[in-house]
């Protein structure tokens, strides 16, 4: 008898424990992760929220990692990284251009090719990991190469960073982005930027941003 009591305390005080540890882990926001049913179908869903400093506005880049989730199709659920090329390849919708997007809009642009084949698809996109934002300078300046993006760098202030040689061509810079998997020529005239005409070409830049000083 006295043994049985010593087990069953001993089950008690292990449950307890872990029940006190799961409460802690939610308080401090430790991701972990969790089995779920769907369909009678398990599927190992992620918890980790969207990672810090990526709000709404977020614009994902070439080599985050996204966790997909299509609600109740544990099949088309799961983390992935972007491609080099700005793709991600999915189940049923194969190629799917995630570079440029928000997540809500990469989102709404999954859910639109999978009405083929699932019934009103509900589908959540979060980035679980930012690769090193950067942009690329190429040319006629000191500092050839990536340069580190910072929040809202603008076309100027990259060019400072960068630094222009004598023979930098200033009315023929022009930067090179890669929009829904195709690629857009942006003119920019420095000379007549920083006098104070047609500032709206002084555009805040983008990860992958390429721009290129003859």
């Amino acid at each position: 008898m006295k043994k049985g009591l010593a087990v069953l305390a001993m089950v008690l005080a292990f449950l307890a424990a872990a029940s006190a540890q799961e409460t802690a882990l939610a308080a401090n926001n430790v991701p972990s992760t969790k089995t779920e049913k769907a369909d009678h179908s398990s599927v190992t869903i992620s918890e980790t929220g969207p990672i810090a400093g990526v709000g709404p506005s977020y614009v994902i880049g070439a080599e985050d990692t996204l966790f997909v989730a299509v609600w109740k199709e544990p099949d088309l659920t799961m983390t992935l990284p972007v491609r080099p090329d700005g793709m991600i390849s999915l189940p049923l919708v194969n190629d799917v251009p995630a570079a440029g997007l928000t997540p809500m809009q990469l989102a709404g642009v999954v859910s639109e090719r999978l009405k083929r084949y699932v019934a009103s698809p509900r589908v959540t996109v979060v980035v679980t990991q930012i690769k090193p934002q950067r942009i690329y300078v190429l040319g006629e300046v000191t500092h050839t190469g990536a340069i580190p993006l910072q929040e809202n760098m603008t076309f100027l202030q990259a060019l400072a960073s960068a630094g222009l040689t004598p023979f930098a061509n200033t009315k023929a810079i022009y930067l090179l982005r890669t929009e829904n998997g195709q690629q857009r020529k942006i003119a920019f005239n420095y000379r007549q930027v920083i006098k104070g005409g047609d500032v709206a070409r002084n555009i805040l830049l983008k990860p992958g941003d390429t721009i290129v000083v003859p």
